[in-house]
């Protein structure tokens, strides 16, 4: 193993995050997991709530980050307009949205009995 490589492929992972976070819905993303986590400390979930929602919220950032890459190879695979480069960006696009709205979801699933019993 060349330790040198490996340590450029993380600066490049690196390069790649700091680049995602220029992309306004990952901001976006990015204040709703904060916001997720002061919520959490504050309502004192359990173990496996954490669990569930550090996966979920990896799951919609890495989705985001996989979208914003899809769409910079179409653009630059088909800067002109074409249906199909339309096709694939709204496809990636459409898969960040299933995992936004189940990420919503079991956020209400955690935090709604919690904050609405007793």
């Amino acid at each position: 193993m060349d330790l040198l490589k490996l340590i450029k492929s993380f600066g490049y992972a690196i390069e790649g995050i700091l680049s995602a976070l220029k992309q306004q819905n990952m901001r976006i993303h990015i204040i709703s997991t904060l916001i997720v986590i002061v919520a959490a400390l504050l309502t004192g979930i359990s173990t496996t709530e954490w669990l569930a929602i550090i996966l979920i919220v990896s799951l919609v950032i890495g989705s985001e980050m996989i979208n914003c890459a899809i769409e910079s190879v179409v653009d630059l695979a088909s800067p002109d307009f074409h249906p199909l480069a339309k096709q694939a960006k709204d496809i990636a696009a459409g898969a960040v949205l299933v995992f936004a709205i189940t990420s919503v979801i079991i956020g209400l699933i955690i935090f709604l009995p919690k904050w609405f019993t007793n």
